[in-house]
């Protein structure tokens, strides 16, 4: 970095891997840098560009004076905007199509006239392509890797994994004949790990798998990067941050980011730029304020998830049978291949006692009082969310990092149960009914009010490892040239 950046105004570019789970912590982390003096470009996809235009409305992504949303094209054809992208033909394309154009961008914000240079690059762990465009420019790159410590680890096991002969899979017998159920006793931080705690993509039988040379040529650039940026806190995941700064460059826990944002004050205009890529509907609240406390199980299986017509039945009545009280967040696109619609007598007899929502404001529902509990596909933001509102949860992990997620929320935290097998609408009954009603679910959300605790810590208290961790990215790492 110049004389002159150095004066100036540190701008910092932001790119998400384009997906809902992807955007909004890195969005989060935006905003934080920005309220700490930093001009902020945020870079996303055209495809979900146009997502949240039609999410949030026309004038939404404006941006401010200091902070800009800028697009790149992500290589593939152009699709209906209220379907969710295949995710192997978009890492396919993202690391093919992408670098020119995002080069091209950098060079455009880097001529604007009323805008200060690009100082430094914040990028997902799965849009590495930016390490060559930084390189060229001599600016430092930090990697924010969205999923949770555990799972970080996980995906670095992917060489070391196909050394051992453990993957790829030799043929698809070995999906159900007990072989996923092989402890891995190596990895450094971790205890009792199995092959099917691994994240998902490694379940493949083809040694040319697009998410196998993906996942391969992100995590060969890593080492490159200036530092990496984790969305947790230190008490949570001690162990295997501690095992991952002896494998990565300097890695900074900044987490739990929403909690961070209580930083900027609420008439702050950074408070209105929002990152949903469905309309939110505010009635969920509303709805919520009638509701004794701990009275309601809030169910919602993410932004990516996809189910099939059975299952959803059998969640329906299992729910249904429980006799609870319950928030459900049903995404049209949630049954694969049609609408998603719940059996009309299932409506009829639970009326009384549940909404059923299209999307929501997940982390004010979870900090909502009347929330008891959580049936999650424990994605990352998910899970970290329902920490930080004391809320124990139900886990139903479909892929990527979530199995990993789940194992460490059922085993090594206590604040989780698995569903185990087939979704089946006696099991789930009684589930719900354990974690409303049981001993067992008294003492997971005992424990989640003491994680809640130490997060609140980590990011409130001037001396909270995350809330440190923060400020050394914005006034080191970030405005350090690159050696």
């Amino acid at each position: 970095m110049g004389s002159k950046g150095m004066i100036e105004k540190p701008h910092a570019v932001f790119i998400p891997y384009p997906a809902q789970g992807h955007i909004i912590p890195m969005l989060q982390l935006a905003k934080l840098l920005n309220y700490k003096g930093f001009h902020t470009t945020f870079v996303n996809t055209e495809f979900n560009h146009r997502r949240l235009l039609k999410a949030r409305g026309p004038n939404s992504l404006d941006g401010l004076p200091s902070f800009r949303f800028e697009t790149i094209p992500d290589g593939l054809p152009t699709t209906d905007v209220n379907a969710t992208q295949d995710i192997p033909a978009l890492c396919f394309s993202t690391k093919k199509n992408c670098l020119a154009p995002f080069k091209d961008l950098l060079s455009k914000l880097n001529s604007l006239p009323n805008s200060p240079p690009v100082t430094c690059i914040v990028s997902d762990g799965g849009m590495t392509f930016t390490l060559e465009a930084a390189q060229e420019l001599g600016i430092p790159v930090v990697i924010f890797a969205t999923a949770s410590a555990c799972s970080l680890m996980g995906y670095l096991q992917l060489s070391p994994l196909i050394e051992k002969g453990l993957i790829p899979l030799k043929d698809a017998s070995y999906l159900t004949n007990g072989y996923l159920d092989t402890v891995i006793d190596w990895i450094p931080g971790m205890r009792g790990i199995r092959l099917r705690d691994i994240p998902t993509f490694f379940r493949t039988t083809d040694p040319n798998d697009i998410m196998l040379e993906f996942l391969r040529v992100e995590i060969g650039r890593y080492h490159r990067a200036s530092a990496f940026i984790l969305n947790t806190f230190y008490a949570l995941e001690h162990e295997v941050l501690d095992a991952l700064s002896t494998l990565l460059p300097p890695v900074y826990s900044v987490g739990p980011l929403h909690l961070q944002l209580n930083q900027i004050p609420a008439e702050n205009e950074l408070k209105s730029i929002g990152s949903n890529l469905w309309t939110e509907e505010p009635e969920c609240l509303e709805w919520l304020d009638s509701k004794e406390p701990n009275s309601v199980v809030y169910v919602n299986f993410g932004s990516i998830t996809v189910m099939t017509e059975e299952q959803l039945t059998e969640f329906a009545w299992g729910l249904a049978n429980s006799n609870q009280t319950f928030l459900w967040v049903i995404r049209p696109d949630l049954v694969g291949g049609e609408s998603a619609v719940v059996p009309s007598e299932f409506s009829e007899e639970t009326k009384e006692r549940s909404l059923v929502a299209s999307w929501c404001l997940q982390q004010k529902v979870l900090s909502h009082p009347a929330i008891g509990g959580f049936l999650t596909h424990s994605g990352w933001n998910s899970t970290l969310e329902s920490v930080c509102g004391g809320v124990p949860m139900i886990c139903w992990p479909v892929f990527a990092d979530q199995q990993m997620n789940c194992r460490f929320s059922c085993k090594e935290w206590g604040i989780g149960m698995e569903i185990e097998g087939d979704v089946k609408r006696d099991y789930i009954e009684g589930l719900v009914r354990k974690l409303m009603e049981g001993e067992e679910g008294k003492e997971m959300r005992k424990k989640a009010q003491e994680w809640k605790k130490l997060a609140t810590e980590a990011t409130t208290s001037p001396n909270g490892m995350s809330f440190v961790d923060l400020d050394r990215i914005a006034s080191q790492v970030l405005q350090s040239p690159v050696n």
